[in-house]
């Protein structure tokens, strides 16, 4: 169950999707550090704690990385913009297979900053 579990959250499509994206982690100059970590590994326990709900220090070992090392590569790759760029990933691969359905489409106008409207409701 624990080597399923793993596994489960990031299909073979997603990470050959997700792996050129990734920033690569060069070794320190000054040299010491920790060895190279499998990064499918990192990222599928980074996809298990966001779309589970699981707290950074509560993720199970069977990832076979260490929760501060996911918190830590979570944070350079959301600094770097992988997410926005693997979400549009995602969308143009399925795009391109025709698996889209643009006639259904949501726009969240919560998103986007209403320039000058917060004034509007204010009393002198």
């Amino acid at each position: 169950m624990g080597a399923d579990l793993s596994k489960r959250p990031v299909p073979d499509e997603l990470w050959e999707l997700a792996a050129p994206l990734l920033p690569s982690f060069a070794a320190r100059p000054q040299g010491g550090g920790t060895a190279p970590c499998d990064e499918r590994a990192v990222f599928t326990a980074v996809v298990y704690a966001l779309t589970s709900g699981c707290a950074w220090p509560h993720l199970p070992p069977t990832f076979g990385t260490s929760p501060a090392t996911a918190h830590r590569r979570f944070t350079v790759w959301t600094e770097a913009g992988l997410w926005r760029r693997l979400h549009r990933a995602v969308l143009d691969e399925l795009g391109a297979r025709g698996e889209v359905d643009w006639t259904s489409v949501i726009v969240d106008a919560a998103s986007v900053r209403a320039k000058g409207a917060s004034m509007a409701f204010v009393k002198p």
